[in-house]
């Protein structure tokens, strides 16, 4: 049921002070809060119970290689049994293996991808649990609430004009369809939402980001 999403890099950071970098799929947005859905094992979750923060770095099409270069890889070890049959092998050094950099972030101590045109500082607001009426299911798969904090964007994909609005016909992601990667065609039709202010949109969650920083 993998009909195509944005591919997400979600940066936290390690209970010794490392940093890992872990690719997922599931997530969507509403205002200034997104929900993400996660394996319970992982390394990332383990972290972002734990410190309650992390940065989800939106990669272009462009980066698809980096992104290829940490699948099969966890920053869990032992590996948990359920990756190790589909091959993963334990990674402690994810920005190395991918050539990517790690940027200091504001308001998180989690990093940011710097490669990445868009990055998002984010704090976890509630998680959920998936399935909790299978018996076998139960317990295996999260939902997080994520609330946004600071948003950064390269300007690159900047719409004119507009210092603060994404220019969709710059903006490439990178798309994860049914396990491989693709990217955005051209506009195919004019909106009639794009028409709408986008302050109109403004949420309680715009006043509230950036109020913690980090030292």
């Amino acid at each position: 049921m993998h009909f195509g999403t944005p591919v997400v890099l979600i940066s936290t950071v390690n209970e010794d002070g490392t940093y890992n970098l872990a690719p997922i799929s599931s997530i969507f947005w509403l205002g200034w809060r997104c929900v993400i859905g996660i394996s319970a094992v992982s390394r990332t979750t383990e972290n972002l119970l734990r410190n309650r923060e992390g940065v989800l770095n939106l990669p272009s099409a462009e980066l698809a290689r980096q992104v290829n270069a940490l699948a099969l890889t966890t920053g869990s070890n032992p590996v948990p049994e359920g990756k190790l049959k589909r091959g993963y092998r334990y990674e402690p050094n994810k920005f190395e293996v991918a050539g990517l950099t790690p940027g200091k972030s504001g308001t998180v101590f989690a990093p940011r991808v710097m490669e990445c045109p868009v990055q998002m500082e984010v704090v976890v607001e509630d998680v959920h649990s998936l399935a909790e009426k299978d018996e076998v299911q139960r317990g295996r798969i999260l939902t997080m609430e994520l609330r946004i904090q600071r948003i950064h964007l390269d300007e690159s994909i900047l719409m004119e004009g507009h210092p603060n609005r994404v220019d969709p016909d710059k903006w490439r992601p990178l798309i994860m369809s049914f396990q491989e990667f693709y990217g955005l065609g051209p506009k195919i039709h004019s909106s009639r939402l794009a028409t709408i202010p986008e302050t109109l949109y403004r949420t309680p969650d715009i006043e509230r980001a950036g109020e913690k920083a980090v030292g």
